[in-house]
């Protein structure tokens, strides 16, 4: 079906112009009379169409992201780690105090395998921590000895966390930590080194104390190069760094102190966490003023004890061998070697040598002693080491009697230590002062000299003719029978007689003297006319004392 077409269709021909309108009018079926020609103009074609707007505007919207995506990208850094545990691409976040500063885009090895190469992609605001002294590491959980961390973790995923550095020079490539760093850049606060002779239950994290407060942790430790010993940093947290002085001292103070002394046992501990996974303390010694404080890294000597650090130095050590002809039994090394109640060193060394000469063992027990822990004043008095005075001094102590000798300090473990004593009955020694070491005498403890006089008692005794003393002991036993025998047959009798006629005389005794005999009448009438003699006797020696006249002229009144 074809449709009409209007006056203004350009494909309908144009009407004839001139007479031949003329004549179709007169036909009846042309144009209105008077009507203009009308003027066919074509379609503009140069407009787009409106379809192509939207590709445009779409287009732009991406160029402006990702103008504004490459605007807000930080910087990419690489991270070593040993293991990529928990990490994974496009998920795992890097943070800083909790806040998304950056996500893991790519995990690789190493060219080496050894280890895992973590590419972070960092935010625009976080291109402060590509630089030297950032450090990276894991966050899992984990449980050490300051703690247990990590826990949340356990929901969100492992995540890396970071400690920002303050370095002004950019790094790229960061070799991660594979734990928590024990103290971060924002914390105030100073770092000191110890050395000590061995780790004991230290580990990094254990407390550090201060009068029982705890005031910073153990960061870092390691093993001396010569192998000697160990090295320690601990961090002490601001305010309290301002309590370590130059002259402060440390000491271990892991488990438990018990000690038993005059006043009974003392139980000494920082808490409770020291028991179990150690510590440190340190302190200003009671007798000393808190020195000046002390400067970052500054190194201190790592005492074995409380006692060990507060006491005084000891100075330099005189090199002594004692050579001891008993058992060495109980004694080991690191035992004291005390004078009268104070210990001047400890056994280093213990052997046990031939002596050619003799052809007996010796057993040499070598020892360090400190003459500074003397005292004071006697550090005052005393010569110097290696002088001809300090020789001589020496000499006429061994003269008096000085002696070293091994005694019992537990007798619950028969742990032996050595101890300095006088000995006024010890034989004459003369001592090599020049020799290095020095020979010191020695003399037998008391329980040596005990065995050997017992053994000597025994030798005395052994010696006793047992048997021949049995064969008198049982002839005289049997001479004591018989005459036994002849007691009881022949004088038994006669006795029994003795004792009957002394029973009839004391029978014969006792009735006359009994209270009612002729025996006690007379001897009571007797005694009575005594009593009236005497009473007598008395009134005359009165009468003559009053009147000695009467004995001439008579008693007054008689007649001549």
């Amino acid at each position: 079906m074809t449709s009409a077409q209007g006056p203004n269709d350009p494909k309908q021909p144009a009407p004839p112009s001139g007479n031949g309108d003329a004549g179709d009018k007169g036909k009846g079926g042309g144009l209105p009379p008077n009507l203009p020609e009308p003027v066919i103009e074509p379609r503009s074609r140069w407009l787009p169409s409106l379809v192509w707007v939207i590709p445009l505007v779409a287009a732009l919207i991406g160029v402006i992201l990702v103008v504004k995506t490459v605007s807000s990208r930080g910087p990419t850094i690489t991270i070593s780690f040993v293991s990529a545990e928990g990490l994974e691409p496009g998920k795992t976040k890097v943070k800083f105090k909790d806040v998304d500063i950056g996500t893991v885009k790519t995990i690789t090895l190493s060219k080496d395998h050894s280890r895992v190469l973590v590419d972070v992609l960092l935010t625009k605001e976080a291109t402060d921590f590509a630089v030297k002294d950032t450090r990276f590491w894991v966050v899992r959980p984990r449980v050490a000895a300051s703690g247990v961390s990590g826990l949340s973790t356990l929901l969100s995923g492992a995540y890396i966390g970071v400690d920002a550095g303050r370095s002004t020079d950019d790094q790229t490539h960061f070799v991660g930590l594979e734990g928590p760093p024990g103290v971060t850049g924002d914390q105030k606060g100073h770092t000191f080194t110890l050395h000590g002779e061995s780790l004991g239950s230290l580990d990094i994290g254990s407390p550090v104390y201060y009068r029982r407060v705890q005031v910073g942790q153990v960061v870092g430790f390691s093993l001396d190069k010569d192998g000697t010993g160990v090295t320690l940093q601990v961090f002490v947290t601001a305010p309290y760094d301002q309590y370590v002085g130059t002259n402060s001292r440390w000491w271990h103070a892991s488990g438990v102190d018990l000690r038993l002394d005059s006043s009974g046992f003392t139980l000494n501990t920082q808490s409770l966490t020291t028991v179990v996974l150690g510590g440190i303390a340190f302190q200003t010694p009671p007798n000393q003023q808190s020195g000046p404080q002390a400067q970052n890294n500054t190194t201190f000597r790592l005492a074995g004890d409380q006692s060990d650090a507060m006491r005084d130095p000891d100075g330099q050590a005189v090199h002594v061998v004692m050579n001891f002809n008993q058992s060495l039994r109980g004694l080991s090394v690191g035992a004291p070697v005390d004078f009268r109640g104070i210990v001047l060193g400890q056994v280093t060394g213990i052997g046990v040598q031939y002596d050619q000469k003799s052809r007996s063992f010796r057993m040499p027990v070598t020892i360090d002693l400190y003459p500074d822990r003397l005292g004071r004043r006697a550090k005052q008095v005393l010569p110097e080491q290696g002088t001809q005075a300090s020789q001589d001094l020496l000499q006429m102590l061994v003269n008096r009697g000085l002696r070293a000798q091994l005694r019992t300090g537990n007798l619950l473990t028969s742990q032996l230590y050595v101890a300095l004593d006088f000995f006024p009955k010890a034989p004459a020694v003369k001592v090599n002062g020049t020799a290095d070491p020095l020979e010191f005498p020695t003399v037998p403890n008391t329980l040596d000299e005990l065995q050997l006089q017992i053994a000597d008692i025994a030798r005395k005794i052994d010696k006793i003719p047992f048997d021949e003393i049995g064969t008198n002991l049982n002839g005289s036993l049997k001479n004591a029978n018989a005459l036994f025998d002849r007691l009881d047959k022949e004088v038994m009798p006669e006795m029994r007689d003795t004792l009957t006629q002394a029973k009839q005389t004391f029978g014969e005794a006792r009735s006359t003297l009994q209270q009612d005999s002729p025996l006690q009448s007379d001897v009571h009438q007797a005694l009575q006319e005594l009593t009236r003699t005497l009473q007598s006797l008395n009134s005359l020696a009165d009468y003559l004392e009053r009147h000695p006249e009467s004995l001439v002229r008579g008693k007054s009144g008689d007649k001549p």
